[in-house]
């Protein structure tokens, strides 16, 4: 796997962490297709490129399988085959158990697990083929532990684990690695939705919303998007072809 001119499709490239990665991967000098629903915020991401830097803005909704389908077949004609994927859609939703609804539960496990298979169709069979490629799913600390309030959330990261490690199994002896970043709680509109629902839900202050979600965290902060994007960055380099199968924590030690 050579980083330079490698092409890598971002799913949830938008904003926040997808965004991130995007920009790691520019700099690495890879050929980046950002996915995601809304074309207004892919512009936003790249307008943040430098010059040279080649990227390509496809319109993605990764719970329509036909959308993911004609998304990777115009990212496959803008730049060729696909050497990473990064499965980095999701959306995270608070709510008691008691109080979600079956359409809330199947729209949270749509983007957070379906989608990560989904778009994962799209390459595999090319990746084999070629005998090389890199399948970096962003789940969470989530899919290590159990969380109040975030039962689909929770339920879905644990099945992109699971996904990760059987297909990891699968793909050994064809030159992919499928691994699974677990970030602990990071600094995106995740949080910053979560900390209004707290602030408009309870009597707590913004401050003190915030640190229930610090408080996790031993080093006592939030993890930032570019630390996440950093690795997997450093998943997709020569030296990391035998890391397969593995949840990566990024979480500043709350998850080891």
């Amino acid at each position: 796997m050579k980083l330079e001119n490698a092409h890598a499709v971002i799913t949830g490239a938008g904003s926040g962490i997808g965004a991130a990665i995007a920009l790691k991967f520019a700099a690495a000098g890879v050929t980046v297709s950002l996915m995601g629903r809304r074309h207004e915020k892919l512009l936003d991401t790249a307008a943040l490129f430098s010059e040279g830097q080649k990227s390509a803005c496809v319109v993605c909704d990764v719970t329509d399988h036909s959308s993911v389908e004609s998304a990777f077949a115009d990212a496959t004609r803008h730049f060729g085959p696909i050497d990473i994927l990064v499965n980095c859609a999701g959306a995270a939703p608070t709510n008691p158990f008691h109080k979600i609804s079956i359409d809330q539960w199947k729209s949270i496990i749509d983007v957070n697990l379906h989608g990560v298979f989904s778009c994962t169709s799209q390459v595999i069979n090319t990746m084999r083929e070629r005998k090389s490629g890199r399948i970096i799913n962003i789940a969470s600390t989530s899919a290590l532990k159990g969380y109040a309030y975030v039962s689909a959330y929770t339920t879905a990261k644990h099945g992109v684990l699971g996904l990760t490690r059987s297909l990891a199994l699968e793909t050994a002896k064809h030159g992919i690695t499928v691994n699974a970043i677990c970030p602990g709680f990071t600094d995106t509109d995740i949080i910053r939705d979560s900390v209004a629902k707290i602030v408009e839900t309870t009597e707590r202050t913004e401050e003190q919303a915030l640190k229930q979600f610090v408080s996790s965290n031993p080093q006592g902060r939030l993890i930032t998007p570019e630390e996440i994007a950093e690795t997997t960055v450093w998943l997709c380099m020569d030296g990391s072809g035998s890391i397969t199968g593995q949840a990566i924590s990024v979480s500043g030690g709350e998850v080891m």
